[in-house]
């Protein structure tokens, strides 16, 4: 017990660093911006400390709400994300050509990340019921809701989080003891869909060859990339300095979501980008050993789920700001500038702590019964209760010809 509460001290430590470590970088990026365009450098900063409190209630909520009781709601998580998912491809404001946001006055939701969590839940009830031993009993229930979801992103359009998913589901397919052979299967299955979702789109395919070769088009389809290229290398292993860094203004877009590695690269240099590879590193280490420790199916691949879900989307964005990867729009959970993405990641921190309290006292079934004093049934043979055993059914015998004595012919 005391190494599960040293587990979740740990998570939650990270947790809070790598989140006041985001709030920081995201003013960083955003204060000249926000300055020139509205004239509050503090804006953006005021809306993710927003959310980030509603984050820190959720996780405060799950993680003294068990964690078993989300086995029940299931259904009705999954059903609401795929209204929701539905309801912002009619009802969702075009932004950029995407429609992704549900707008509720001053704020804004993302159904793709209530859909990410749903799916975790989904798939952590689906496998502790049974392991699927063909591909037919994989595909038909999983792979159908998995592609279903994946069509509704792909339609805003929004690959970045159809691959966060499907990285998602099938690192919970891995831990949960499907065959080899079905993942592979699965596997080939996913690529051919990615592939042909790729192909299909026009600004799609550019992303994969400004990747090959980024520096080809340095001003188009490359201009992302080389400009984090730039930011990254001018940091040194030290950086410029918070806050003195200048690609974020106006040279690198995005720099506040999905390009943040950038801006902390040039300003706080190497030893900054690594401290944030090692926060990651540091809570998936943590979140896997809560989901070695508990002892309910259900809770085990739930939390190899919400471990995937967030390092899943950290490896991501880490390896497209790098140039390991084609740019992909995921940001970087806790520190990127994103509401919805901040508070279901704290979301997911909180039912891993609950987990973590709850998971590791589910009794193991018992194989024998066990005495009053603790010891089995079978111990009852050997040494002292063998021994035990015969000198009670002695005694019954002599009292009972104690009695028929007293009783006389």
């Amino acid at each position: 017990m005391k190494r599960a509460q040293l587990e979740a001290h740990l998570l939650v430590l990270v947790t809070l660093a790598l989140v006041a470590f985001g709030l920081v970088m995201v003013y960083s990026a955003t204060s000249a911006p926000a300055a020139i365009g509205n004239g509050d450098p503090s804006s953006y900063l005021k809306r993710q400390a927003a959310y980030a409190v509603v984050g820190f209630a959720l996780l405060l909520f799950f993680s003294r709400t068990s964690y078993r009781a989300l086995r029940r709601l299931a259904p009705t998580f999954v059903a609401a994300a795929l209204v929701l998912c539905v309801a912002v491809l009619v009802l969702g404001p075009q932004v950029n050509g995407a429609r992704r946001w549900l707008t509720f006055g001053p704020a804004t939701f993302q159904p793709s990340e209530l859909a990410k969590l749903a799916l975790a839940v989904w798939a952590a009830a689906f496998l502790a019921r049974k392991t699927p031993g063909d591909l037919r009993s994989l595909v038909r229930p999983l792979g159908v809701l998995v592609g279903l979801f994946c069509g509704l992103l792909l339609l805003e359009p929004d690959l970045g989080t159809a691959i966060t998913i499907v990285v998602m589901v099938g690192v919970m397919l891995a831990v949960g003891g499907v065959p080899l052979r079905l993942l592979a299967g699965g596997t080939a299955i996913v690529v051919a869909l990615g592939l042909g979702a790729i192909w299909i789109e026009p600004y799609r395919r550019e992303r994969i060859f400004s990747f090959l070769n980024p520096w080809d088009d340095s001003q188009g389809s490359g201009f992302q990339t080389v400009q984090a290229m730039i930011g990254l290398g001018s940091g040194g292993p030290f950086g410029v300095g918070l806050g003195q860094g200048v690609q974020k203004i106006f040279y690198l877009p995005e720099a506040h979501t999905d390009m943040i590695l950038a801006v902390v690269g040039e300003e706080l240099g190497l030893l900054g980008t690594a401290a944030v590879i090692t926060g990651f590193a540091v809570f998936a280490w943590t979140a896997l050993s809560i989901a070695l420790a508990c002892r309910d199916p259900f809770g085990k691949n739930l939390a190899v789920g919400l471990t995937a879900l967030v390092c899943g989307q950290a490896a991501i964005n880490l390896a497209a700001v790098l140039g390991l990867a084609p740019l992909t729009g995921i940001p970087l959970p806790f520190v990127s500038y994103g509401g919805s993405n901040l508070v279901v990641a704290l979301a997911s921190v909180g039912v891993l702590l609950n987990i973590a309290s709850n998971g590791a006292r589910e009794r193991a079934p018992m194989r024998d019964r066990e005495r009053r004093d603790g010891r089995p049934r079978a111990a009852l043979a050997r040494g002292g209760g063998g021994a035990a055993l015969a000198r009670r059914a002695g005694d019954v015998r002599r009292v009972a010809g104690s009695r028929r004595s007293a009783a006389g012919p």
